[in-house]
């Protein structure tokens, strides 16, 4: 029987929530390259080319199965919150996405094998709800857990910095999860920005999540 949250029979425009962590919970970013370059391939699979450049097979492969619209990268794990567009996208990005992050990592530091826990970890995000509390858990993961100040994460290997207005950033897409505040959804509609939702609200959005959080 498949592990729990491996089953790869993933649904079109739908939200998952993606996780894995090092082989052993060892650090699968040492330094602050390591995370540029993680991040430099969340770009490269989730933009197009430009036009009239000879597009490479990956990314014509790629672009535009799936839509980024959360992430935080820890020493020894990632999030990822995910919609996927195409029957196949999520399965195909998230595999050419490690695969490529194990080869540089390999190689810089002089060793073979596997760098990730097994296959990586999904469940399906079913409501506008679980959308925003998923997300803020994902934002304040690394203030949890790296013991840094709020001020600190804006500028951190997450997306936090696009949903406030710090940063934008092209292949990010945090317009669906912010177009909820406002709206009438019981326990968000009282935030004004989403920032007031992360950084004041009083319940514990992983006791909401439940199933949802993968750690």
């Amino acid at each position: 029987m498949p592990a729990r949250n491996t089953v790869k029979n993933y649904i079109e425009n739908t939200y998952y929530h993606i996780f894995n962590r090092g082989v052993e919970e060892r650090d699968i970013y040492r330094d602050d390259k390591d995370y540029k370059v993680f991040l430099g391939f969340l770009k490269r699979y989730l933009t197009p080319t430009v036009q009239n450049e000879v597009q490479p097979r990956w990314k014509s492969n790629l672009y535009g199965e799936v839509k980024l619209s959360a992430y935080s990268l820890m020493p020894n794990h990632f999030h990822l919150l995910i919609k996927q567009m195409t029957r196949e996208g999520m399965t195909r990005f998230i595999r050419a996405l490690m695969n490529s992050y194990v080869r540089y990592f390999n190689q810089k530091y002089k060793r073979v094998g596997g760098l990730f826990q097994g296959i990586f970890k999904a469940v399906p995000v079913d409501n506008e709800t679980y959308l925003l509390h998923l997300s803020r858990y994902i934002h304040l993961n690394p203030l949890a857990l790296q013991n840094m100040t709020m001020s600190k994460l804006e500028d951190y290997y997450c997306s936090y910095g696009e949903y406030i207005g710090k940063r934008s950033t092209s292949w990010i897409y945090p317009d669906e999860i912010l177009g909820y505040f406002g709206s009438k959804l019981i326990g968000v509609s009282s935030y004004d920005s989403y920032r007031d939702f992360v950084e004041k609200y009083q319940g514990n959005s992983a006791d909401i999540l439940g199933g949802l959080i993968l750690e």
